[in-house]
């Protein structure tokens, strides 16, 4: 039977403008042994970027042991399942100019000094310098996919006015941020070309109803396991649109375009945005619309107020101002670490080749702080999360003797993801080494 390439999508018309629905990576698409394309070439490896504001509680974040097979610490306990994923890296410093928030922001995900543009108040207002690491990784991977890179914003920016290092995590260069995008509608139609004036057809009539001759005759052409696999993913679409087309009632179309879920009692609704995010993070993978994406969980020196823990302030005044041992700034880190577990479990479940998408992913998840209350940039919190394609190990804590420059694990999460950079920073960030015994 002749192969089915992996650029195939599924084509139609709705509400007069074109949709394209993706697939996800079938049999039909692969060697024989499930470890390449038909054509012989490699299957894709993803690098991403999954960050949270304000640190964590290094004492119940770092975990109990070293080496391989870690045992987590308290923050870390919800996510026990997904330790063979995991690499954590501790121990490690920011080497450029410290002003908190915004030298460990750009420190990391830049590997050079921020670049100052003003002052406000009785602190300073800045951008990156250069590009961040996610759009090094879109440089690497530029041209395999319809879109350059994906940028996702879970909890809305509470911030001040400090700059775009407070509000953007992705950016091109000095004051060139890419924004993220916390609408699920807009980002639905971005991925799956669905415009605006066509949203309310989400209710009436799914995408996948336009493409139905097609998904049949695929269908004749598929093994059983692909025919799985295929429902599962189309599915997941129909899903998600009845998810995101519920909130125009009786089809009536709104005067402004609809947001992401609303506040409930003056509550924002995180679990419910985190959870449908990160299914269409999972599809944009699965169909290869991109193999760079950023998710900013919360911002730099983020006022998010994690409600569901207790807090009634924000996460920067709480790191702040709450007596120690900072229970509510605790229960947070711990609440954040269980919803970047929901991320990554959405990546683990969904199959890819003879795995899944976080086999083969490379995702350095960060923070701007080592610890909200201290704002240092030292012994910073690094994971990375996913197994590049064979080429991280998962599930080993390296920790640091020696105080080394945090660029080393950036260029390693690069390196784990095919993205095979001789170096990687500037001034004190600049680093031509990685962390060895991370990498398999």
């Amino acid at each position: 039977m002749k192969p089915l390439s992996r650029r195939a999508m599924l084509r139609g018309l709705l509400g007069g403008g074109a949709v394209g629905v993706g697939l996800p990576l079938l049999e039909l698409m692969l060697s024989p042994n499930g470890e390449a394309h038909a054509d012989g070439s490699e299957l894709p490896t993803r690098f991403g970027v999954w960050f949270w504001g304000n640190g964590v509680k290094t004492d119940r974040w770092i975990p109990l042991t070293t080496g391989s097979n870690w045992v987590p610490n308290e923050n870390m306990a919800g996510i026990a399942d997904l330790v063979p994923y995991l690499s954590v890296i501790s121990g490690c410093e920011i080497k450029t100019a410290t002003h908190p928030h915004h030298s460990g922001m750009t420190g990391m995900l830049t590997g050079a000094p921020y670049y100052q543009v003003g002052t406000t108040r009785d602190t300073i207002i800045s951008t990156f310098a250069y590009p961040s690491v996610d759009q090094d990784a879109a440089s690497w991977f530029a041209g395999a996919t319809p879109f350059r890179s994906v940028e996702i914003g879970i909890t809305r920016f509470r911030g001040t006015d400090e700059g775009t290092t407070f509000e953007h995590l992705s950016h091109n260069g000095p004051n060139l941020p890419n924004p993220s995008e916390y609408d699920p509608g807009a980002l639905y139609r971005r991925l799956f070309g669905v415009s605006s004036d066509a949203r309310v057809d989400l209710v009436r009539q799914s995408v996948l109803d336009v493409v139905g001759d097609q998904v049949g005759r695929l269908q004749k052409r598929l093994g059983a396991t692909d025919r799985q696999r295929l429902e599962q993913h189309l599915d997941s679409i129909r899903q998600l649109e009845q998810r995101l087309g519920s909130e125009l009632g009786a089809c009536e179309v709104p005067a402004t375009e609809p947001t992401a879920f609303a506040d409930v009692n003056g509550q924002e609704q995180i679990e419910p945005q985190n959870d449908v995010m990160s299914e269409l993070c999972a599809l944009a993978l699965a169909c290869d619309l991109t193999r760079a994406f950023s998710v900013q969980w919360s911002t730099a020196g983020s006022g998010v107020i994690v409600w569901q823990v207790g807090a009634t302030d924000g996460a920067h005044s709480n790191s702040h101002f709450e007596a120690s041992p900072q229970p509510v700034v605790n229960a947070s880190v711990t609440f954040t670490m269980n919803q970047l577990g929901t991320f990554l479990r959405r990546l683990r479940d969904t199959p890819e080749g003879g795995g899944n998408l976080l086999d083969r992913c490379s995702i350095l998840c960060t923070t701007e702080l080592t610890d909200g209350l201290s704002h240092a940039n030292t012994d910073f919190p690094i994971m990375i999360a996913g197994l590049g394609g064979g080429r991280l190990r998962g599930g080993y804590h390296y920790r640091s003797g020696s105080a080394e420059n945090t660029s080393k694990a950036v260029l390693t999460a690069l390196r784990g993801a095919g993205c095979d950079y001789g170096s990687y920073g500037h001034d004190g960030g600049y680093v031509t080494d990685v962390i060895g015994s991370v990498l398999s």
